[in-house]
Formats: C-alpha cells, sequence, structure tokens
C-alpha cells in the first residue's frame, strides 16, 4: 500500500519570518512575526564537514589501518530574496531601524512604513536571528492535490543579513539576504500550533504536507494556536453567532479567525470570519445564514491571526536621538521591549 501520493512541491505560496529571543523562543508581539508573498525565492544547501581520514602505514610501507570518517551535517546556508524593498521585512531580518510616517492627523492617524536605516557599523545585524517558514504548493497529476494540497517548510534558527550589491538602475533593486540555519527546539509546534512535528524542530530543516496556507495575508500579525474543544459551546439567534469558551481566549474585535470542524447546526459555523465583540471568554462572528440554533458544546475553533489594526502602529523610539535597542545594536538586550521604530519628524499636525 502507498504511504503517500507522490506530489510535487511547486511555486511558493508565502512566507512567515518571526523574531526569536535570546534563547530560540518565538516572539508573538506586534511587530515580531511577517506574512508575506511578496517573495522571490528561498534557498538552502546543507553544509557537511567533511570526516577525518585515518591512515596507517606499517614499517614497509604498506598500509595496515584505514578509516574515513562519516561526513557530518553541520548546517545550511540559505538565501531568501524579496520581490521589493519591503522595510518592515528587511528590518526584521537583518536589524537596522523601521522608518514610520503619520500619513493622516494627530487626531486620526495613519502611520505607514516608510522606509529603513541600516545597522550602525560594527553592530551584528541578525543578533538573536529569526524563524523562518515557507510553503508551496503540493501538485498532483498537474493540479493541487486534493488532500493537504500544501507543503510547510520550517527552518526553526535563522541569522541571515543583506548581501551581494544594491544597484539603483533601469531594473529591479535586488533585495537578498543570506546567513545560515540551525535546529531551535524552542521552536515546538510554531507560533499557531500548526506545525505537528517538534522533536523535528532540532534540525535545520523540515516539511511535511499540510491542509493550510497563510494566503492573502501580508503584514506583522500575532498568531493564536487551537482552542481546547473540551467545553466550547457555540449558538445563534439571527445571524450572530456567539462561541464561549473555557478559558480566556485574548481575541480583540476585528480579529480573523477560522471556526472548523463544528457540529453543531450541522457545521452551519465553520468558515472565516471577522470577530465582532468580545469578553473574556466569548466571541461573536456574523454568518450568512440566519435562523435560531440552540447552545450546545462543539468542536474546535482555531485563530488565525490578528486584525490590522493590531500591526505595529506606535512611534516606540520618538524623542530617542541615540541608543536605540534594535536587533543588530551592539547594545541590545533581548529582556527589554525592542526599540525598532522612528517617527517622521514631519507629522502632520491636528
Amino acid at each position: 500500500m502507498a504511504t503517500q501520493d507522490y506530489a510535487a512541491s511547486i511555486q511558493g505560496v508565502s512566507i512567515r519570518v518571526t523574531r526569536l529571543d535570546a534563547v530560540g523562543n518565538l516572539l508573538n508581539n506586534p511587530g515580531d512575526s511577517y506574512t508575506t508573498q511578496a517573495f522571490l525565492r528561498i534557498s538552502f544547501t546543507p553544509e557537511y564537514e567533511k570526516g577525518d581520514e585515518i591512515t596507517e602505514k606499517a614499517a614497509d610501507g604498506t598500509i595496515c589501518v584505514v578509516y574515513q570518517s562519516p561526513d557530518t551535517l553541520k548546517r545550511i546556508t540559505m538565501q531568501l530574496a524579496i520581490c521589493e524593498p519591503d522595510p518592515e521585512l528587511t528590518q526584521l531580518i537583518s536589524g537596522g531601524l523601521l522608518l514610520r510616517k503619520n500619513m493622516g492627523t494627530y487626531a486620526a492617524a495613519n502611520r505607514k512604513s516608510v522606509g529603513w536605516s541600516s545597522p550602525a557599523i560594527g553592530d551584528d545585524p541578525a543578533s538573536n536571528g529569526v524563524a523562518i517558514e515557507a510553503w508551496s504548493y503540493a501538485i498532483k497529476a498537474g493540479k493541487k492535490s486534493s488532500t493537504m494540497p500544501y507543503f510547510h517548510w520550517v527552518f526553526p534558527f535563522c541569522k541571515l543579513r543583506q548581501s551581494g550589491d544594491r544597484v539603483i538602475e533601469n531594473g529591479l533593486l535586488a533585495n537578498t539576504f543570506e546567513g545560515y540555519g540551525l535546529g531551535n527546539t524552542a521552536f515546538q509546534t510554531g507560533q499557531d500550533n500548526r506545525w505537528e512535528f517538534p522533536v523535528a524542530t532540532e534540525r535545520p530543516y523540515s516539511y511535511a504536507r499540510t491542509d493550510w496556507a497563510p494566503t492573502g495575508l501580508n503584514g506583522f500579525y500575532v498568531w493564536h494556536g487551537d482552542l481546547a474543544a473540551t467545553g466550547t459551546t457555540t449558538a445563534r439567534a439571527g445571524s450572530t453567532v456567539t462561541v464561549t469558551t473555557t478559558a480566556a481566549h485574548g481575541y480583540a474585535a476585528g480579529d480573523v479567525v477560522t471556526i472548523s470542524g463544528s457540529t453543531n447546526g450541522s457545521g452551519a459555523f465553520n468558515g472565516i470570519f471577522t470577530i465582532n465583540t468580545v469578553t473574556t471568554n466569548t466571541f461573536t462572528v456574523t454568518t450568512a445564514t440566519t435562523g435560531t440554533i440552540a447552545s450546545a458544546s462543539d468542536a474546535t475553533t482555531r485563530a488565525l491571526v490578528q486584525a490590522a489594526g493590531r500591526q505595529v502602529t506606535d512611534f516606540l523610539s520618538q524623542g530617542s536621538q541615540t541608543a536605540y535597542n534594535v536587533p543588530g545594536n551592539a547594545g541590545f538586550n533581548a529582556d527589554y521591549p525592542v526599540d525598532f521604530i522612528i517617527a517622521a519628524a514631519t507629522d502632520p499636525v491636528a
């Protein structure tokens, strides 16, 4: 019996780059995890340490002992190329300062990332490193596989820096990062508990088939995993569905969630929704269909991402002129809040 469907990995779907702390834990605050489909390629090469060759000769010059130690994997070398001078992703990967400007007013702020400043001379641009995940299509017989249509690639610890010539010319400005990757057991099941093989994260890279990829997302997000199925209840009044959890869910109004495996109302609550209202242990969403469905125990609810309003919005460095606690800075301290944004000096007045 075949144990797999022999699907091919075709095209890159999206990548997720997540900041690590000093011991390799994934950070999950606004500004720590960036998802995008605007990348050209990820390439990686296993790098092996050649084994020692031991040869001993007898007194007459003939070989009496010969032994070749096995080559051993010591790390991978990596290269990541992105499509555009993305200041947010560049800062996340290779340190430096993210430059943002208020394009609205003080009363109605509309802050945008408009630039990036390189690490200072002498700084370590990679600092604590990042975890990189990538997704590609699983193609079988010329189309996406009907089951688990994606490959999920995991590089749990990477230290990259910008590489190559930066050329401003009649053509695309190259945006390439290169460095190396190692294992990182602190990665565990990832930001959203979707990586099912935490024991494999002690290795520099792994991949597995999956039924989900973060398609259509671009920017900083705060991720959540599954809610415990035990004790979760759902009910609907009109078109408003209320989900009640046994533990605090941590969501906010505007977050995007996927409800999957729901059995209440014959699966009427399954789908992707934007949260309307929240309390500590409840949140509500709106379905396209209407009708009263009584409260009943239900299956797992999975939260995908925090809403766009929870992305980086604050000018954390405003007023600072000298020292910045940024990844790559010689004085960087991972125990303190990361200070990686500078406000424009020309913000509009009210």
